[in-house]
């Protein structure tokens, strides 16, 4: 469990060199997100500079995180790769497969027993190849690195988008696929093309109401859901020196919700606070040392408008509270403005649940400003209109939190105490009465509320905010109250004006826990045997996926024209599904059913051409996998946002598609479809969208001259006879080129080739 400090003394221990090269070599000042880049290289010291948002890069990440549903797929494709052991540190965490209904003891249990075949081979393999498991109800993964792993100045690399929530202690975490994963934990460089940079200035100090989350939903607000893309966010000013570590991880956290490659803060007095609170002292010691290079040079942050691609400045003292959403989580609104928001838009204004954890916020920082306000609601004897559940991030905080009276005070307003894992956020959330499909209101303190994501419910309108708002919102049961301003009937028929909230950004007494949660790896795990039922409907060993035959792609079928948002979560839902997260043939049959055809208007239901009927989409696509028809995906704007699930990826080539063509995508989930050898098309033309008609079949005119720089062309024979000829870009580099002719990135690095 313990931190590698002798790993992390060696990164220090060439930064120096390596950033002054770097900085002579670029010729300017540097940023802190150019200092790690550099820093990392695989080839070692720098020997030249690269041009951002274009030039592919190998770098040497110093540590890999799985969490338990993505790292059975991860898992099962390195155990194709050959290798007795991982060339880095890697750690897996089961905070996913745990579902919240009762609290956390009964769930905790139910989920031991039903998923006991996962967890078990997830131990087993873990203990076989030198990795750390964390088992369930130790905690959230990204909650688990801030405290355990995270360092400044280091890169890791995290089979999920919210990696990112480790830049609240200066490092570079970026969410990868599993493929990408399994490149470093066989011991091989990952690529990244070089990134642009983001500033956020960070002016005046966050008080009353206002809280680090609303930077970020601020920041959503400001560009959007694919704003980010391609980019480096790297927050700096005396704003960001003066907020909390755990804030600042709350703030990189949902730059996944931007598409940022990754976000970032300088190494500061809150990391030291946070490193030695966390029993980490040597790490504090170590990183004094080179504490220039773990912030950007001065230069940057004094005249940032010559050194950031683009830059954003917010004064902390003049932001509002945001609630934002429903349905994406870059629709802001003003806590000030919610009533007249709401209003026009005919949101339900009675909140039905308030739940405060995830990945997010679950930090005692959050616990302890969250119930400064349910206790105000107890001591005025205020009953909440709305239910509530709380989440901690981790066995630490739980307990922690327990011993300073923090879970009683919770209680003692009737609120659902879950499991340390990710519960609702992901949809692990078994809500009573969601069936109904009611419209309805909730509000929280994760980071992605998409239809259908929380309860599976598609009327559900969710609203992301900081935990003390939630606290508010649900004990007011109101999503237009305004704290602010507005009071609150007691039971007594007594107005009460609920105060800003307060608390500790780390325990006055000390972080204690009893039991971690904690499995460290055999020393030898060559005796260890993993055993993965024939007959299992939880797992499958995998067969490696067919290389290219060296030809043009003919007689293609449209399977389904996608039509607006579609992320991760329509392509290869959660909730329910993640049960078949190990075994890619079941898992499959979810496949785009939540993608809306943009034919008909409906999810889930698509026209198989082989019989002009309707059915569903995984069983279109496996009619065409049986009769031997390849097909292609067409969709709109940033596809593949959300999660970095590469089953994403993987289901589509499973069941046969060759290509994707969309007028965008979303960073992991292009990198995702490359690395399992398929086609990540986007539109030379946008317009080029609107010709794709239903009956569609497509050919590929030149693909036996797939070259780095060279758009391909596809034609689109329509039904009646007529064709559209239409141009399609890619971002392969000669090696992704590589990936898609032998079939997938594994099938070279089992060959040895990679």
């Amino acid at each position: 469990m313990a931190f590698d400090i002798e790993m992390i003394k060696k990164v220090y221990a060439t930064m120096a060199e390596r950033v002054d090269k770097a900085r002579d070599l670029v010729g300017r000042p540097l940023t802190l997100s150019e200092k790690i880049l550099y820093s990392h290289l695989w080839e070692g010291n720098p020997s030249q500079s690269f041009v951002r948002g274009k030039d592919y890069v190998d770098f040497a990440p110093d540590r890999v995180a799985c969490q338990d549903a993505t790292a059975q797929m991860a898992l099962l494709q390195f155990m194709h790769a050959g290798k007795k052991t991982v060339a880095v540190p890697t750690t897996v965490h089961c905070d996913h497969l745990i579902q919240a209904k009762v609290g956390a003891e009964k769930d905790l249990a139910v989920a031991n027993s039903q998923s006991k075949e996962v967890f078990d081979f997830l131990s087993s393999v873990s203990n076989k190849y030198g990795i750390g498991f964390w088992k369930p109800g130790s905690g959230i993964i990204h909650q688990i690195v801030l405290e355990n792993y995270a360092f400044p100045g280091g890169m890791m690399i995290g089979t999920d988008s919210h990696t990112v929530n480790a830049g609240g202690l200066g490092m570079l975490a970026i969410g990868v696929g599993g493929a990408d994963a399994v490149d470093v934990m066989s011991g091989m460089s990952w690529e990244l093309k070089f990134p642009k940079l983001i500033g956020v200035k960070l002016t005046g100090k966050l008080n009353g109401w206002t809280a680090p989350k609303d930077v970020i939903l601020k920041v959503a607000d400001i560009l959007t859901v694919k704003g980010g893309t391609g980019a480096i966010v790297e927050y700096f000013g005396e704003g960001a020196i003066n907020m909390s570590c755990t804030g600042k991880g709350t703030i990189c956290n949902m730059g996944a919700e931007i598409g940022a490659t990754t976000s970032t803060f300088g190494y500061d007095d809150s990391m030291r606070r946070y490193l030695a609170a966390t029993g980490r002292q040597d790490v504090v010691d170590a990183a004094d040392k080179v504490a220039d290079y773990l912030t950007g040079d001065a230069e940057v942050y004094s005249n940032p408008e010559h050194y950031f691609d683009q830059l954003i400045e917010i004064n902390l003292s003049e932001l509002e509270p945001h609630i934002n959403g429903p349905f994406t989580p870059d629709r802001g609104t003003p806590v000030s403005k919610m009533k007249a928001e709401a209003a026009a838009n005919d949101w339900p204004l009675k909140v039905e649940w308030g739940l405060i954890g995830s990945c997010t916020n679950s930090s005692y920082e959050d616990m302890s400003r969250a119930v400064s306000i349910v206790n105000q609601a107890v001591e005025n004897n205020i009953t909440p209109k709305a239910e509530f559940g709380i989440n901690p991030g981790s066995e630490q905080i739980r307990y922690t939190i327990e011993r300073d009276g923090i879970i009683e005070a919770f209680e003692k307003m009737g609120t659902k105490v879950f499991t340390n894992a990710c519960g609702p956020c992901i949809g692990q959330w078994d809500r009573e009465g969601a069936d109904k499909q009611e419209k309805n209101t909730i509000v929280h303190s994760f980071n992605r509320n998409f239809s259908k994501r929380a309860d599976g419910n598609p009327n559900t309108h969710a609203f992301v905010t900081s935990p003390e708002m939630v606290a508010a919102l649900a004990i007011s049961g109101r999503l237009d109250f305004n704290p602010i301003t507005d009071t609150l009937l007691n039971d007594n028929g007594e107005e009460v004006r609920l105060l800003p909230p307060n608390g500790d950004e780390l325990p006055k007494r000390g972080f204690d826990v009893e039991d971690a949660g904690f499995q460290a790896p055999a020393e030898d795990g060559s005796g260890v045997e993993v055993v993965v039922s024939p007959t299992s409907e939880r797992l499958q060993l995998l067969a490696p996926f067919d290389a290219w035959d060296g030809k043009n792609i003919t007689g293609a079928k449209l399977l389904i024209k996608a039509f607006g948002k579609c992320t991760t979560d329509h392509i290869s839902m959660a909730g329910p599904w993640l049960r078949f997260r190990g075994h890619l043939d079941n898992i499959s049959n979810n496949m785009l059913i939540g993608a809306e055809n943009a034919f008909n208007g409906k999810a889930n239901s698509v026209k198989n051409q082989l019989t002009g009927s309707y059915a569903e989409v995984p069983a279109v696509q496996r009619a065409y996998k049986a009769a031997g028809v390849p097909s292609i995906v067409v969709g709109d704007q940033n596809y593949g946002e959300g999660s970095s699930r590469e089953h994403a990826a993987m289901e589509p080539r499973f069941l046969g598609v060759k290509a994707v063509l969309v007028k965008s995508f979303a960073r992991i989930h292009e990198t995702n479809l490359k690395k399992q050898g398929m086609l990540a098309l986007t539109f030379a033309n946008e317009a080029d969208y609107d010709k794709i008609q239903e009956d569609d079949t497509i050919n590929f005119l030149d693909l036996t001259e797939f070259a780095p720089g060279k758009p391909l062309t596809l034609e689109f024979v329509h039904a009646d006879g007529s064709k559209d000829i239409i141009l399609a870009n890619h971002t392969y580099n000669a090696s992704q080129i590589g990936w898609f002719v032998a079939g997938s990135a594994l099938n070279l690095i089992a060959a040895g080739k990679a």
